[in-house]
């Protein structure tokens, strides 16, 4: 997949939407690429969490305690967490089908965070959509 097309995953993501091109080019070439065939874990709970992923083709479940808690496809991500603090991962997250993923670490994005604080904003935006969401599941799940 070319960077442009990275970009404008990138850009439709709510963390990195207010990011200048500039900024997404320079990230793009502090990432890497990752293949997982499907049935496969990209993410295992306990591991250390250490990367943030943009899915860019095929499809994921996250699975916590054998519960899917979320499905996401191209242009999703996770990881956000893992990024923030780099402790262990909360789930697992299984490939439902080949996926490929860009992965930025923990250090490039601690640094494009420095550069660019909105995307600190829009991450802790995102974490907080997300938490209640899965606090809603909780409550009606009971």
């Amino acid at each position: 997949m070319d960077n442009r097309k990275i970009i404008a995953l990138l850009k439709n993501t709510p963390i990195f939407a207010k990011t200048s091109e500039k900024s997404l080019e320079s990230m793009i070439q502090s990432a890497v690429v990752k293949t997982v065939p499907a049935g496969e874990k990209v993410v295992e709970e306990g591991q250390g969490g250490v990367g943030f992923y943009l899915i860019l083709e095929g499809k994921v479940d996250v699975i916590k305690d054998g519960k899917k808690l979320a499905e996401f496809e191209a242009g999703n991500f996770f990881g956000e967490l893992g990024v923030i603090d780099g402790k262990p991962r909360t789930a697992d997250v299984v490939a439902t089908a080949a996926t490929k993923c860009w992965i930025l670490s923990q250090w490039a994005m601690k640094s494009v965070i420095a550069s660019h604080p909105e995307v600190a904003l829009s991450m802790l935006e995102e974490l907080a959509r997300r938490l209640r969401a899965t606090g809603a599941r909780s409550s009606s799940e009971k």
